[in-house]
């Protein structure tokens, strides 16, 4: 995965982890931390590494994994194009509704037929509001392009949410119960039965 890997071969600029200390990790809201790093992704000295990096994954028949929640990361940095988009096989994208007046830029960008552009645009627009699921578009290399269903269970949602107010209650509970597992476990109790 990039994420490990540049993690592991490529220190991020200081004030990155500075800020993500400060803020992320005390669960503070008013950040957003990804906007330091892409700096400096996005720079036209890292496209020779960034290049390097996709191949050689690839090479090792490893996969090489971009992760961004703004579209605009994706259009406007000609590094991220050529470098990245052009060696990626696999395209996963979540709901990109927000996006549907932009999305021929995009369609033209990931090479996408009007038939996957179609599924993209369905995602979460069926979801059923007795069942908690989130669709996910996944395209392996134009070959197979489908769009899936996925659900977890209460646990990992409150394990992985982003939402500020839960995290905050998850880092409650985790300090009241004696550990993050017992923590989540009552969380969830509790939730459940409120609901």
């Amino acid at each position: 995965m990039m994420s490990w890997f540049l993690l592991r071969n490529f220190k991020l600029p200081e004030p990155y982890e500075g800020k993500l200390s400060r803020t992320v990790l005390r669960g503070e809201s008013g950040s957003n931390p990804a906007d330091l790093p892409d700096k400096a992704i996005a720079k036209e000295g890292m496209a020779d590494y960034i290049k390097y990096l996709f191949k050689t994954v690839r090479k090792y028949l490893g996969e090489a994994i971009v992760v961004t929640q703004e579209v605009e990361d994706i259009i406007s940095s000609p590094v991220v194009k050529q470098a990245i988009i052009n060696n990626s096989d696999c395209k996963i994208l979540l709901d990109q509704s927000k996006y549907q007046n932009k999305f021929g830029q995009i369609q033209e960008l990931l090479g996408l037929t009007e038939k996957e552009k179609t599924l993209i645009l369905s995602v979460n627009k069926a979801n059923d509001p007795l069942r908690k699921y989130k669709e996910v578009f996944i395209s392996l290399g134009g070959t197979l392009s489908r769009v899936y269903r996925t659900e977890v269970s209460l646990e990992e949602y409150l394990c992985y949410t982003t939402e500020e107010s839960e995290k905050i209650k998850v880092i409650d509970y985790a300090a009241r119960f004696g550990s993050m597992q017992k923590g989540i476990a009552a969380l969830a109790e509790e939730i459940r039965s409120t609901s």
